[in-house]
This record gives structure tokens, sequence and C-alpha cells, in this order.
């Protein structure tokens, strides 16, 4: 009986890619709209004095961002280091071609993801 499994060498790009953010420390979660749709994937990852946002809403519809680690609202940030949209594999490729920031993680960008409603969920920084 064959295998309706794809092998890892089938599977697209942007599935690598995205695999290689969790590696990376990326954490995703899935918000939902009100009818309770899939509105888009977005994926958080905090290290060293950044934060790096990505929010998959298509293939070709992908924008990510990095910002400084105290900014207060990750999905609506005041001040951006760098950012990037459009199609999925090209701005994965970018994200993971960052480089590392080499300072140390400030302590307002500790925090966790907190669910608003059955369908959504909202970034708190921790306090201090």
């Amino acid at each position: 009986m064959a295998s309706s499994m794809t092998s890892r060498a089938d599977e697209p790009i942007y599935s690598r890619q995205l695999r290689l953010l969790v590696e990376r420390g990326f954490r995703f979660v899935h918000p939902t709209d009100a009818s309770g749709e899939l509105a888009a994937v977005v994926g958080v990852r905090i290290h060293h004095d950044v934060i790096d946002v990505v929010k998959l809403r298509s293939e070709t519809d992908v924008s990510a961002m990095r910002m400084p680690a105290d900014e207060p609202d990750v999905m609506a940030p005041r001040r951006v280091l760098w950012q990037s949209s459009g199609a999925v594999t090209r701005v994965l490729d970018e994200v993971l071609s960052l480089p590392d920031n080499t300072g140390e993680q400030a302590e307002a960008a500790r925090g966790c993801w907190l669910p608003v409603d059955h369908r959504t969920s909202k970034w708190v920084p921790a306090s201090a």
C-alpha cells in the first residue's frame, strides 16, 4: 500500500522555511476572524535586543518585521528596524537571512500570548 504522506524532499520550500523558523525559536499562533476562519499565521521570535514578527495571510501576502525589544505592541509597532512584504518564499528567506543581534535581551521583550477570546490571541509583555 502506497503512503499518502509526502517526503520532506517533496514538500514546498515555504514548509522547510517555516520549520527552520521554528528551530530558531519562532512561536506561531493561528488567529481566526469573526466567522472562525483562519485569518493569518503569526510567528514571533524574541531574541537578544529585538523582536521578529512574521504574518502569513496567503502564499502571496506575507509580511515580516524586526523591531526593538522594548516595543509594547508587536502587531502595530511604532518603531521598525527592518520590514518586508510579498511572496512567502522570498519574505521567509529574507527573515532567515537576518543576522542575530548580539546585545542582551531586553526585559521588556519577555511576555506571552494570551487568549482574547476563542478566536484571537494578543501578545502581552511581562511587567518589570
